[in-house]
């Protein structure tokens, strides 16, 4: 609304939202999806929640979350680079091993060609810590950052937008099949969340929005 010229405060979007009946979406009881009981090598925690991210590229952080649909669980992996909170990376499967990941952090190199230095930043799941993905951040000249055991608040960012994704679009549908999931979600994330959808960390920008302006800015 201020975008749009608009003067308003909380108050009276208060009011505002009570006589059009609308009411804000509260998350749903958290289900885990990491699979830490291995015995692979875990990296140090590295990040130590220090989300704010002054340079493109500087620190990727990814997780993976699940959707129910009537087929069964639908599997989605993202990667999100935390200066900008765009996902530059996502993958989804009918289950959860390192083939998921890896497609996701395929996509996520294929898009921005980063520099080697790239923190990367995972928890201790079995998909991350294995001898596959491991070699793969090597190659890519990365360094490995994971969460210490239980902490989902060490990669809370992720998990904040896996909580919007879920609240904006997975809980209000109904979802018979996995492919009918799945073009929603790629829709959701390429169209609405890293193109249009404004965040609050950035300015009331979206993603995309924030990269080009920060982009324009250090070229003048």
């Amino acid at each position: 609304m201020r975008a749009r010229g608009y003067r308003l405060g909380r108050k009276r979007v208060e009011r505002l939202m009570r006589a059009e009946g609308l009411k804000a979406m509260l998350p749903k009881r958290f289900r885990r999806t990491t699979e830490a009981a291995h015995d692979l090598p875990v990296a140090e925690n590295q990040l130590d929640r220090r989300f704010d991210v002054g340079q493109r590229d500087q620190v990727w952080s990814t997780d993976i979350t699940y959707v129910r649909t009537h087929e069964g669980w639908l599997y989605l992996a993202v990667v999100m680079d935390l200066w900008s909170r765009r996902i530059i990376g996502w993958s989804m499967a009918p289950h959860m091993r390192t083939e998921l990941v890896d497609g996701a952090l395929s996509m996520a190199l294929g898009n921005r060609r980063p520099r080697s230095g790239v923190l990367h930043h995972s928890d201790r799941g079995s998909q991350y810590a294995s001898f596959a993905y491991q070699r793969k951040l090597q190659e890519a000249g990365m360094q490995c950052s994971m969460s210490r055991r239980g902490e989902c608040y060490d990669n809370a960012v992720v998990e904040s937008f896996f909580g919007t994704l879920k609240r904006e679009l997975v809980y209000r549908h109904s979802w018979p099949t996995r492919q009918c999931a799945r073009r929603a979600i790629h829709e959701y994330i390429e169209v609405f969340y890293n193109r249009r959808r404004r965040h609050s960390y950035l300015g009331y920008v979206s993603p995309a929005e924030f990269e080009k302006q920060s982009l324009a800015a250090e070229a003048a």
